[in-house]
């Protein structure tokens, strides 16, 4: 018995129970629970420090998600053998807690503050993933952080038609939508997930379904709150504040702001420099000597500019770029742009481009995932870079942030959706989508660029898919808002929503979205989602005139599969003793060759860029397998000469003896120079004896018969 322990539950619909203890591990921290469901067991605690760092002006958190092997009960592999660096699965779930868990600090609240949540023990009917917000929200809870919470995080999905609550791995296998969705007891947070081409009707029932769920996880934190006696959070002061220098600034900046918003310039250089020169006319203007506190100018000058081209889109209806609220900017795209890749695509978008690569590759191309929870190999896989130059910056490459992996992990599921099923494709497809330049929604353009790719490379996808970025600007106190198709990066920042949608044109095949704001009616949310839902098809229609589906055969330099199946007992004889045949075929043809035994029968894969080459490792193969047909005839090979006559090997590894009376139709006394090694004849298998397997040969049947001729005295 743990001492000191308080404990919650939640009851799901279906009976099952999660459990929040607290009190009994890691004291030392300001706040830790472990949540249970089943014999899954996480770990959350967070630590934030007394004190802000002087000169910081936002939220210095970071939120780590961990799987520890030995939870369910594996060695890590690797020289090792102990964790390391975050997964991308990690990763991944760490972004979707920070998302869910940074909008509920106050906006003032500076302090570095860290949260770890940490799989303790595993279950293999519990995806610990849908349990994580909730950890570390209620880790919060038990805390004297302040923030403006709880909130809770669930999967929901449907299932067979019934919309079901952190479902199973199994049961997933079976699920037309699945989202993790994020929320307090008053609105959604966020949102991501991915969905088999569903309608916006669908996505609406199971966000609000989801929700009435998160609401009975915050009245639960609630009571473990006061049980714990962390009503009152800690008192701080994170921000200077100089009231006459901001209606100073205000005063004189809103206006010029305003002004230059109006112009609607779509150009983000020239837009940025207008600003940037009102900004530094005022501090000209200040002088070197002036008694306003001076670390304040910019974030009270982004607060101005952010007001003035908020209220030009709320009271004219105007978009910084001059655009009409669903107005999508101009789009061009190319295909089979790169001559040696084996599909690509440039995808330009406004201010934003991806060019994409789409490269297949074989089963030993396939990617190794070796996790706590997740373990196997993925065939398709998709890779988003973003360079510093893109957004014409010096940026060190240091290989791909979170924030790469998360928008590329987007853009998988987008693709995933529309994939020709693994028994359908047997190659390994990988996408790589590099950011040329970008102003908003560069996750969007690498679904629209992939999908191009894959069409140029003759993958067959069901249909090209994609995706829109959309925003919001609202005011709570008035009810007006304005939704936003294909938001700019600024529009992004100045913003209450980023909701990315893609899809094809039957449905939504993947989503994610951020709220800023509190409250979204979901009255507005369908709004945006049909809004979205024009934007993908317009985007669809442009992307149609480039490459409207895919290519009816690869690229001459790409590798062509064949696929073939043998009796499982073969399979030796193809490899060989210690692989040496299936290696001595791969060296002389050049193909590559992959066996796995599958459904009880062996199945083989042949890659080649060479119809030469696939055509001879098929033949080699063929010839190993075949069974010798009694009445077949064969181009043998004369290994053996004996007196009584000779072993010819008529198929690959199979030898059959060719006796001195089936040489010829005329009687031979001997061999003696009838037969050379090495040389090749035509013969038939005329008999294999039943109890020895051993096979007869015959040459002369394949020889004109003489023809008899009358005996004279």
């Amino acid at each position: 018995m743990l001492p000191n322990l308080i404990t919650k539950s939640i009851q799901l619909a279906d009976g099952r129970e999660i459990t929040i203890e607290t009190g009994a591990l890691a004291k030392q921290a300001d706040g830790s629970v472990v949540v249970r469901m089943g014999k899954a067991m996480l770990l959350a605690t967070v630590v934030s420090k007394p004190e802000a760092q002087e000169g910081v002006d936002f939220l210095p958190m970071s939120v780590d998600y961990q799987e520890k092997f030995a939870a369910s009960g594996k060695i890590p592999g690797g020289f090792l053998k102990r964790e390391g660096r975050l997964s991308d699965y990690e990763i991944l779930i760490s972004r979707i807690v920070d998302r869910a868990i940074r909008p509920i600090f106050p906006d003032d609240y500076h302090a570095d503050t860290q949260i770890n949540i940490t799989l303790m023990s595993a279950d293999e009917d519990v995806l610990p993933d849908c349990l994580a917000g909730l950890a570390a929200s209620a880790a919060l809870a038990v805390s004297d952080i302040p923030f403006n919470g709880p909130i809770s995080e669930v999967r929901v999905a449907k299932i067979n038609g019934e919309l079901k609550i952190n479902p199973s791995p199994k049961e997933l296998e079976s699920a037309i939508l699945e989202f993790i969705v994020a929320g307090s007891n008053d609105y959604i947070l966020m949102v991501e997930g991915e969905a088999d081409e569903i309608s916006e009707d669908e996505m609406v029932e199971a966000l609000q379904y989801a929700h009435e769920e998160i609401k009975k996880h915050c009245l639960v934190q609630m009571e473990l709150t006061k049980a714990v006696g962390k009503e009152e959070k800690r008192v701080y002061n994170h921000e200077k504040s100089d009231p006459a220098l901001f209606e100073k600034m205000h005063a004189e900046l809103y206006g010029k702001c305003y002004d230059v918003v109006s112009k609607q310039i779509s150009n983000k250089s020239e837009r940025s420099e207008m600003i940037k020169a009102i900004k530094e006319g005022f501090i000209e203007s200040l002088g070197e000597e002036h008694e306003f506190e001076a670390s304040l100018i910019g974030p009270y000058f982004s607060k101005i500019h952010k007001e003035a081209a908020r209220n030009l889109t709320l009271n004219e209806k105007k978009r910084l770029d001059g655009r009409k609220l669903d107005e999508i900017r101009p789009i061009w795209s190319v295909v089979d742009y790169l001559p040696s890749a084996h599909g690509s695509a440039i995808f330009t978008r406004g201010e934003t481009q991806s060019i994409t690569t789409c490269t297949l590759g074989t089963k030993l191309d396939e990617q190794m995932v070796d996790g706590a929870m997740i373990s196997g190999y993925n065939k398709f896989f998709l890779h988003y870079n973003f360079p510093g130059f893109s957004t014409g910056e010096v940026k060190i490459n240091r290989g791909p942030g979170r924030r790469e992996v998360g928008h590329g992990n987007l853009a998988m599921r987008a693709l995933k959706k529309v994939m020709p099923k693994d028994d359908d494709n047997p190659y390994t497809i990988r996408i790589v989508s590099d950011i040329l330049e970008s102003n908003g929604s560069s996750s969007m353009a690498t679904v629209c660029a992939g999908s191009l790719a894959l069409m140029d490379a003759g993958v067959p996808i069901k249909s090209p898919v994609t995706g829109i970025a959309m925003g919001m600007i609202s005011d709570a106190k008035t009810g007006n808002y304005s939704i936003l198709s294909d938001i700019l990066g600024d529009e992004d920042h100045l913003g209450d929503m980023d909701f990315k949608v893609t899809g094809t044109e039957k449905g939504i095949t993947a989503c994610q979205m951020d709220l800023k704001v509190e409250g979204l009616d979901y009255n507005v949310l369908k709004e945006a989602l049909y809004q979205a839902k024009n934007g993908r098809l317009h985007i669809l229609e442009e992307i149609s005139k480039t490459l409207d589906k895919s290519r009816e055969d690869l690229k001459p330099h790409a590798p062509r599969s064949f696929n073939m199946s043998i009796p499982k007992e073969l399979i030796g004889a193809v490899i060989g003793p210690g692989g040496k045949v299936i290696q001595e075929i791969q060296k002389d043809t050049g193909a590559t060759i992959v066996i796995e035994e599958k459904d009880n029968m062996g199945k083989i894969n042949i890659f080649s860029n060479d119809e030469t080459s696939m055509n001879g490792a098929i033949s080699r193969i063929k010839g190993i397998v075949a069974q010798p047909e009694i009445g077949e005839t064969y181009t043998g090979k004369v290994k053996n000469i004996m007196p009584f006559g000779a072993f010819i090997e008529f198929m690959p590894g199979k030898d059959g003896l060719l006796h001195i009376s089936e040489i010829k139709w005329e009687r031979l006394e001997n061999m003696e120079g009838v037969l050379e090694p090495g040389e090749e004849i035509m013969v038939k298998l005329i008999d294999v004896d039943k109890k020895t397997g051993k096979f007869k040969l015959s040459r002369k049947v394949l020889l004109p018969k003489p023809e008899k001729t009358d005996k004279k005295d």
